[in-house]
């Protein structure tokens, strides 16, 4: 076997989109803009309560309207190999399909209407009028029912303590307590879910084609074909382009699956969309928690102890807790820290996975905490996070692969001009008369990495493809991910096409966690280097290159060409070897996964520190973020604009956390009442400041081949504190709920 090869990298680069000019100049295909010849229209018929059983629908008169072919109802409905309750994988949640005739929360799927049109199906579901059996709903936490989880996430244990926390708090010579409520949010992307579902013959059998964004296109798949009893190999799932997903299209829902049977049934191709007001419940969303914190501290400004208890609203029938207690057990040095989790079952739609599940939830309560803890032994809130830094994990005890933590405090702080911050509350206004607050958030999110497959396959003329089903819903990956592809290659990322985005192409695994890049890159950039290992090992043994002989110097894999270590003047192109070799394309494989002796060994964590400053109006109390600067260490920066994009997207997420996103249930019917983009609120440009982001220089030679971390979702984690804190520091209110209204200013 030869020496591996050394090459230059071509990661760093700021390159744009390269879905760009498609998706500004309407070019960009979404699932469902997919022409069907001779399809039908879907039409989702969601429940209006949230609790009770469907009495009767009037079948007979939607099937009078001209147009509508058949209406699904758990009377005629196809039978599934798997029931919709049944739970056979992690990621397989438990989801109504029509198998019976109980309602388990407003925005159920009741219903089908199959149409020639889309009018025709919108109009039958209207004529099908249901009458319903209706119960008190279970809304919010004090109408739901306490249970005790057995984990909370995705495998997160429920509850931990390190040492003793009583007795660190009793030994403290303070004890702060802060008790913070935060609402159901709702993904809301740009995208509202759609399937379109055709049954073809294929090498002899029946295959589902599935045109639909999702976030994990090959594990998708596998789980709708267990569910209609066909091979994984059988279901062909093709995501091209997510307007957005943020968890919610990550996981099988009803209307997937009976879309797939009405397509099987009626024998024609089906394509349903689901209406904005039906992304509220059956896709998942952001849990509602109750979180309640202690932090003793002692008098010289150290932690004692903390306590984090927790909790989360989920729904009736599925067991996933929102882990928001892990937001404190990872980031502060601590010698007593606890957590625990107490799930609030209740009449709602199961919550799942949304933009940094639990660390969002749970890091907006934790650093308003520690605000009120730094200002109990009066100390600068950015001195009391640097008195309490952790050296190592606090939870586990190990060493961080990498934390440049320290120099996103520093950097950040300097940009933002932190030095100077009075202490008191009230104590700043600007030119305006309005009141002044500056507040910082610690920001934090564990680097997942999952086990990914790509193949990349080098032409005879320099050029390569790259094949992996990733997936690209706005972080920009098909980008990266050509970038990751190339430098394994060693060419320019402009020679490299990549394929992605369906679930016949190796398993790149799912977009999520902030693990895509790490996961999908890492592969393709191991499949790069293992054309290069096969282009090495043909030009070593062959007399006629002037690469022969040349196995203990070895070689650089340099801008498409191979070259002697010892004289880089000395080398030759990968398309000469290949052509003396008479070889048209040259192919190989990589595997992306975490060296296990490393995952086991190192804490591995993207870090930051927001800072933000709110001016608010006395009169009338109205609160503007003025500016935002957040300073990251993400490890090694591929991209550094698709980096900012995230990190800025992040940050704006976090604001509209803090000030704007809130679902208001209905407590007499559990519908919600605010189920569109008038009513649920979200940040509009007039909202948004100036922002800066910083990415501070790290090196991780431990968290994955590539070095990379993720950036999708540690922006979030410090900005909602930091606008928080502004706030308290501004008004001397300090929060008690999410998001922070006018109200409760009291000014």
């Amino acid at each position: 076997m030869a020496a591996a090869p050394r090459r230059f990298g071509t990661g760093g680069q700021s390159l744009a989109r390269r879905d760009g000019l498609a998706k500004v100049t309407g070019g960009a295909r979404y699932a469902a803009d997919t022409p069907l010849a001779a399809g039908l229209y879907g039409v989702v018929v969601a429940a209006g309560i949230a609790r009770g059983r469907v009495a009767a629908l009037n079948v007979a008169a939607a099937l009078a309207h001209p147009g509508v072919v058949e209406v699904l109802t758990p009377q005629n409905r196809p039978a599934l190999a798997q029931h919709p309750d049944e739970k056979r994988h992690p990621f397989n949640f438990r989801l109504e399909a029509l198998q019976d005739d109980t309602i388990r929360y407003a925005g159920q799927a009741i219903a089908m209407v199959l149409a020639e049109s889309l009018e025709a199906a919108t109009e039958g579901a209207r004529l099908l009028a249901p009458r319903y059996v209706s119960e008190p709903p279970r809304i919010g936490f004090e109408g739901s029912a306490p249970w005790h989880p057995g984990m909370v996430g995705f495998f997160a244990p429920p509850a931990q303590e390190i040492g003793n926390v009583a007795k660190g708090l009793a030994d403290a010579d303070v004890v702060t307590q802060t008790t913070i409520e935060t609402p159901a949010q709702f993904h809301n992307a740009m995208e509202p879910h759609a399937i379109a579902a055709e049954w073809i013959e294929q090498e002899g059998r029946a295959r589902l084609l599935l045109n639909t964004p999702n976030q994990g296109p090959v594990m998708t798949a596998a789980l709708i074909a267990g569910y209609l009893g066909i091979a994984a190999e059988d279901v062909i799932l093709r995501t091209p382009f997510i307007g957005g997903g943020f968890g919610s299209k990550l996981m099988v829902y009803g209307a997937l699956l009976l879309t797939a049977l009405a397509a099987r049934s009626q024998g024609r191709p089906v394509k349903t969309v689901l209406t904005r007001a039906q992304m509220y419940g059956p896709v998942g969303h952001r849990a509602g928690t109750r979180q309640a914190l202690k932090l003793g501290v002692g008098k010289d400004g150290r932690l004692t102890a903390l306590s984090h208890e927790v909790q989360a609203l989920t729904s009736s029938f599925e067991d996933f807790v929102e882990p928001a207690g892990r937001a404190s057990q990872h980031l502060y040095a601590v010698p007593n820290l606890a957590m625990s989790h107490t799930g609030l079952r209740g009449d709602i739609g199961t919550p799942l996975a949304m933009r940094a599940p639990g660390e969002a939830s749970g890091s907006a309560a934790l650093e308003v905490a520690m605000d009120v803890a730094a200002d109990a032994v009066g100390l600068d809130p950015l001195e009391f996070r640097l008195r309490n830094y952790a050296e190592v994990d606090p939870s586990t005890g190990h060493p961080f692969s990498s934390k440049a933590l320290r120099e996103c405090y520093a950097q950040g702080a300097a940009a933002f001009g932190w030095a100077g911050r009075p202490l008191a509350a009230r104590s700043m206004r600007d030119a305006r008369g309005r009141l002044l607050g500056w507040g910082m958030g610690t920001a934090q999110y564990m680097c997942t990495m999952y086990r990914g497959e790509a193949r990349v396959t080098l032409h005879g003329e320099g050029t390569a493809l790259a094949e992996v089903a990733g997936v690209d819903m706005g972080q920009g990956a098909w980008t990266i991910l050509a970038q990751t592809a190339a430098e394994g290659l060693a060419i320019s990322p402009d020679n490299v096409v990549l394929r992605s985005g369906s679930s016949v192409l190796p398993d790149g695994a799912v977009a999520g966690g902030s693990g895509h890049t790490a996961t999908a890159g890492t592969a393709l950039s191991q499949a790069g280097k293992a054309v290069v290992q096969q282009l090495t090992e043909l030009a070593l043994s062959d007399p006629k290159s002037p690469l022969f002989g040349a196995g203990n110097s070895g070689v650089l894999a340099v801008d498409g060409r191979l070259l002697r270590a010892d004289n880089p003047t000395v080398g030759e192109a990968y398309t000469d070897i290949m052509a003396r070799a008479g070889l048209a394309e040259l192919a190989g494989t990589g595997v992306g996964e975490r060296d296990a002796a490393h995952a086991g060994a190192y804490a591995m964590f993207s870090h930051g520190a927001v800072f933000a400053e709110v001016a608010i109006d006395p009169d009338i109390g109205q609160i503007l973020v003025t500016r935002m600067v957040g300073a990251f260490a993400a490890g090694r920066i591929l991209n550094p604009r698709m980096v900012r994009s995230q990190l800025e997207g992040g940050m704006i997420w976090g604001l509209s956390f803090a000030l704007h996103e809130e679902a208001v249930f209905d407590p007499v019917s559990g519908k919600v009442l605010n189920d569109d983009l008038a009513g649920y609120h979200i940040p509009v440009h007039a909202d948004i400041p100036a922002i800066e982001t910083i990415t501070v220089e790290e090196v991780d030679p431990y968290v994955n081949a590539l070095g990379v971390k993720g950036v999708g979702e540690v922006g979030i984690t410090g900005s909602v504190g930091a606008i928080a804190n502004a706030i308290r520091h501004a008004t001397g209110y300090t929060p008690t709920k999410f998001p922070i209204r006018i109200e409760d200013l009291a000014l």
